[in-house]
């Protein structure tokens, strides 16, 4: 292993201008290409790396990155992968982590994984899987960096999510329960599966092959294993059997064999949510559309197949190998199978049959065509990435395909199978009796259904995203609200028990199956209950606490993030129908409970543990992150009442309002849980430190009474989040301050950055 060359020649091609670039986009916006710039001042940083990745796989610190322009300092970094890693490449995949070293974190992400679009000709792969895998599972989100380490640019990479706790609590709403990872510690292979095939009891024999993330669940993992093995019947108990079924018809349309349903079994994660089942999160695309082409068959086959093979593979590969137990014990029960075979004609519908994935890649190659053209470090030319998706591309043993050239001959072959031939169920007019029904009332679901052989009408509810969907049987016999026996409307009711429902309907006969909407269970309809709830104003975010290390404690003597809010009216308000998160995009991860009651001008204090104990507290179901993030409260019909955006915490020290319920957000220590933030009665001639401000509160000016003075003095006004807004440099004793253009609030005069003062000003 020797330090590797950086080629100057690399860095004036990066020099081109990225049209893209746009710094203050989101981070996985498929529309920019990021920019990361990595420094390291040890000669070293390389052979350190390599070290670490066949050895420990620690990180080595970078002294700083930039993201986009913004500079973080001492940052982990190393390299990542198997196959796409080696210690003589340049251009090698790469684990950022923001906060190895101190709490720090960009748009909220602390961990960035970048992947080298090895063995992939178009450059795209990764990023157009993940870009389709979305609308039918949760997975990471995905887009492209440009790569540079001490100025010399690396190449242009792939971006994926890192899948961590915080995006099992963006998808989850928890993140402190079993979670696995699901590729082998030894090298995978075809006898080094992970294959959820049960050994034995003894945990001590999966070790080689599965990584628990967690605190705990080798013992689930043993439990898991034995249940998808051995007992059929049962693995809907403790598998989302539907995300099962979205994965593995995911990997059979695209040809994403360096997955479960390849000859490695790998590649996947597992979590256990709240309904206590796990939920397969598909991860590492950048070898699907045939990159990876080992089928596997038993323990010992690596099943290698042709481009044809891959074009003409069956729906039905693996349905009764006991090396994939998953897929042959899905694939045993006659409905599940029906619910697979939609779930690929869905896919291969909305993004194949129509070429719409062929519209996705050319902006996709478009966006990063620059780039790639200067990557002086890419794997491939840059007339084969432009010819990606219809040149196949020989390397080494295997030949890559062009996307188009797989994919166009693979849709033909689906169509011609009696799983496409096969005629569905219609579902049309799936409706409710009432849109916004009161809270504890019966309501009616009716859809109609074509099909004259149809044998069965499934209608599935919940009333969380964080509940299983419970699936009923709907009615077309006259007696179940569903109009006239035998007309072909069926219908099924529930009891709204809560202030949401979520609900599909699924038909089948004898021969295949339908959802409405197709996607279900990942999309469904929704209904929201009539209830009265606050408005923007009445209750709001008053103060919070990220870090508690010495603070309050819960009913449990634990320490733990707290959220405070305050009841701006003087009428006790019940926050039922009120929602808390920490995620802009997923608001109702905390349904705040019946009873949940604020008193007039009073506070409500909940601790942010993800702890369901709401014996004297309430408890959400997520954490506040020291390195920053959001708190929103939200109401049932999605409109935002309040909410902040904070960047990094320190120990102890809350930000709340000032003045209470109404002010800006300003630093507080020691912090005040459920009691008053500041005190905004300010009295005139108050003197601290040997200085005096008058007229205070003051309107259009404030004297700045230094007592004494024959040096020069620094006098700054700051607003109450910690802006600069007035600076000057006075030697005189007495200095006039014209505040005629502040707005209405409470300032901070400060003189040499060692005396402060509160300012209000009234208008």
């Amino acid at each position: 292993m020797f330090l590797k060359r950086i080629l100057s020649l690399s860095l004036l091609f990066c020099f081109i201008q990225i049209k893209n670039m746009v710094a203050q986009t989101t981070f996985y916006d498929l529309n920019t290409i990021q920019k990361i710039e990595v420094y390291f001042s040890i000669p070293d940083w390389d052979y350190r790396m390599d070290t670490a990745k066949y050895g420990s796989e620690s990180y080595t610190m970078a002294d700083w990155i930039k993201i986009n322009g913004i500079m973080y300092d001492s940052v982990g970094v190393k390299y990542k992968g198997n196959s796409s890693f080696d210690s003589t490449r340049i251009k090698n995949p790469l684990h950022i982590e923001l906060d190895t070293y101190k709490s720090q974190s960009y748009q909220g992400v602390k961990d960035i994984k970048l992947s080298n679009c090895y063995q992939d000709p178009s450059m795209i792969r990764e990023v157009l899987a993940y870009d389709i895998l979305e609308n039918y599972t949760d997975c990471p989100r995905s887009n492209f960096a440009q790569v540079y380490i001490n100025g010399n640019c690396i190449g242009l990479y792939s971006n994926s999510e890192s899948i961590n706790k915080q995006f099992l609590s963006d998808r989850f709403s928890s993140s402190n329960k079993t979670f696995i990872k699901c590729n082998p510690i030894v090298n995978p292979g075809p006898a080094t599966k992970c294959n959820l095939k049960y050994i034995t009891n003894d945990s001590s024999n999966y070790f080689n092959f599965y990584e628990i993330k967690s605190t705990n669940g080798w013992n689930d993992l043993v439990k898991l294993c034995d249940t998808v093995t051995n007992y059929a019947s049962s693995i809907s108990t403790l598998v989302d059997v539907d995300r099962a079924i979205w994965m593995l018809a995911f990997n059979n349309v695209l040809i994403n064999l360096d997955s479960y349903s390849g000859a490695f079994c790998q590649n996947y994660y597992l979590y256990k949510d709240a309904t206590l089942r796990y939920n397969p999160i598909l991860w590492d695309l950048n070898m699907t559309f045939g990159g990876f082409p080992f089928l596997g068959a038993g323990a010992s086959s690596l099943g290698t197949l042709s481009l044809t093979n891959m074009q003409q593979l069956p729906t039905t590969i693996h349905s009764t190998d006991v090396y994939w137990p998953l897929i042959k014990n899905i694939m045993s029960d006659a409905t599940y199978k029906r619910m697979y075979v939609a779930h690929v004609k869905t896919i291969t519908n909305e993004f194949f049959a129509n070429n719409y994935y062929q519209t996705l890649a050319t902006q996709l190659q478009t966006t990063i065509d620059t780039a790639v053209l200067s990557d002086v470090n890419k794997f491939f030319s840059y007339t084969q990435f432009q010819n990606g998706m219809t040149g196949n591309v020989t390397s080494g043993s295997l030949t890559i395909p062009g996307i188009s050239n797989l994919m166009g001959a693979r849709v033909t072959y689906l169509q011609s199978t009696s799983d496409f031939t096969n005629i569905a169920p219609t579902i049309t007019n799936v409706l409710p009796n009432n849109t916004n029904p009161p809270v504890s009332s019966n309501v009616i679901i009716t859809a109609q259904v074509i099909n004259t052989n149809t044998n069965a009408v499934y209608l599935g509810y919940r009333f969380a995203k964080t509940e299983k969907f419970v699936r009923v049987l709907m009615y077309d016999d006259g007696a179940h609200n569903d109009g006239a026996a035998g007309d072909n409307v069926y219908g099924a009711s529930f009891t709204l028990n809560n202030l949401q429902a979520q609900y599909y309907v699924y038909a089948e006969n004898n021969n295949a199956g339908m959802f409405s909407p197709e996607r279900a269970e990942h999309e469904f309809y929704s209904l929201t209950a009539s209830i009265a709830v606050s408005a923007p104003g009445q209750v709001v975010i008053n103060e919070f606490l990220a870090i508690n290390n010495t603070g309050i404690q819960d009913e449990a003597g634990q320490r733990e993030d707290w959220i405070e809010l305050y009841n701006n009216t003087s009428t006790a308000l019940d926050l039922y129908g009120l929602y808390l998160s920490d995620s802009y995009t997923n608001l109702t991860k905390f349904a705040f409970p019946q009873n949940s009651v604020i008193q007039p001008n009073g506070y409500l204090l909940i601790f942010a543990d993800e702890d369901a104990s709401t014996t004297s507290y309430l408890h959400a179901n997520f954490k506040l992150s020291s390195s920053g993030e959001q708190i929103v409260l939200s109401n049932i019909a999605g409109v935002i009442l309040d909410s902040i955006s904070f960047g990094v915490q320190t120990a102890d020290m809350a930000m709340g309002r000032c003045a209470n319920g109404t002010g800006a957000f300003i630093t507080i220590s020691p912090p005040t849980p459920e009691a008053l933030n500041c005190v905004t009665s300010i009295e005139e001639n108050n003197t601290v430190s040997g200085f005096k401000i008058y007229p205070n509160p003051t309107n259009n000016y404030v004297i700045v009474d230094l007592l004494s003075s024959n040096s020069m003095n620094t006098i700054k006004i700051i607003d109450a989040v910690g802006n600069v807004i007035f600076e000057t440099i006075s030697s005189e004793k007495a200095s006039y301050i014209n505040t005629s253009e502040l707005s209405n609030g409470l300032y901070f005069i400060t003189i040499n950055n060692n005396y402060t003062q509160k300012l209000q000003v009234i208008k």
